[in-house]
């Protein structure tokens, strides 16, 4: 029986980081974080495996889902390896 092709196809988008630092890392500092945001996140990451990209989580204990077994924000993070910290002030030592 016949079978549908798979076509691939890419978009270009942009993404405006929240900041960058004096040394180049990017910071992004994360309240609600979105599905659609994680998804841009690890696409930005992929593409551009060169940049330092940082995550500032006002709470990074708020899961990501309303399912009971759902991942914390900071374990999203982690799984996807971009470093993170809690709070709303960039950590000192980011700038170095």
């Amino acid at each position: 029986e016949p079978r549908e092709p798979v076509i691939r196809y890419i978009l270009t988008k942009t993404y405006i980081p929240d900041f960058v630092l004096p040394n180049g890392v990017i910071v992004e500092a994360k309240g609600y974080f979105e599905a659609k945001d994680r998804t841009k996140m690890v696409t930005v990451k992929k593409h551009n495996p060169h940049l330092d990209i940082r995550f500032l989580f006002q709470n990074p204990n708020l899961k990501l889902t309303k399912s009971p077994n759902s991942r914390m924000y900071w374990e999203w993070a982690e799984q996807n390896g971009f470093l993170w910290e809690e709070g709303t002030t960039i950590p000192e030592e980011w700038y170095g």
